[in-house]
């Protein structure tokens, strides 16, 4: 059977999360259900990260076996046609080997958290951003930052229903970039390791804005690292402005 690789974009607030779920509008669910239309039968896919609900992705990755040998730009198309009105998108498709794997292949992911600080209220970006209305000072928010780049225990930092087996992780890259906008500043956390744990990202994200706010010091954050402790951390901040914006492998399937 081919196994077929997609990078998928999709707008999360439809949806309960990306993992199918009994009852309740999934990513995973619409595109196997797109599958069937063109193949008829159950489909599983499998992908490289399982996002909450309401999070975004512009480029998360999933494979599929089939039984027709499909030309990759045709099963994009026909999917694109069957997903429709649903907001998702598969943005490339490709033929890869039989060992690839979407989750156990990956040897990075990306996300990039936005957040919009002004005080009018968001119109185009709505459900897209998480929006403050206090200066944030960037700085600050750097150097509270640093203190988690590198190989740490983030108990503090998952979420009590995380599923992983060990809360060490290594957090390749935090970098904290602002754009002015009109009437306000968009900052934007890109970060960048081979796996994260579950609500780690939105409990960093939430922990660092209250270091701009100035409610915490940047070696408040280290503190509450060490602490190894959930209650340590600062609140988690909303999912609409969270995108898994990459997955990186060894080979990318989608540069032919």
């Amino acid at each position: 059977m081919p196994r077929f690789a997609f990078k998928i974009e999709y707008h999360g607030a439809p949806f309960a999360g990306w993992q199918r779920q009994s009852g309740q509008p999934s990513v995973q669910g619409a595109i196997e259900a797109a599958l069937a239309k063109l193949e008829p039968g159950p489909h599983t896919i499998a992908a490289a990260g399982r996002t909450d609900a309401g999070v975004h992705a512009t480029a998360q990755v999933a494979h599929a076996d089939l039984v027709k040998p499909w030309d990759p730009f045709r099963l994009s198309e026909a999917l694109n046609w069957h997903l429709k009105p649903e907001p998702v998108a598969i943005v490339a498709c490709a033929q890869v080997e039989d060992d690839f794997h979407a989750r156990f292949s990956a040897q990075e992911r990306r996300y990039l958290f936005r957040l919009i600080q002004r005080r009018a209220p968001v119109t185009h970006d709505r459900g897209l951003v998480w929006q403050v209305l206090n200066p944030l000072d960037v700085d600050a928010m750097r150097a509270g930052a640093a203190h988690l780049i590198g190989h740490h225990d983030f108990t503090t930092f998952r979420s009590s229903m995380c599923q992983s087996a060990s809360p060490v992780k290594t957090l390749d890259e935090i970098r904290i970039e602002e754009i002015a906008i009109p009437h306000g500043r968009e900052i934007r956390f890109h970060l960048r390791a081979r796996s994260f744990l579950h609500n780690q990202v939105r409990s960093i994200v939430g922990t660092l804005e209250r270091v701009g706010a100035g409610a915490w010091a940047p070696e408040d954050v280290h503190r509450a690292l060490e602490a190894r402790d959930r209650a340590a951390c600062g609140p988690v901040c909303p999912p609409q402005g969270l995108y898994l914006c990459g997955v990186g492998y060894p080979n990318n399937p989608f540069t032919a």
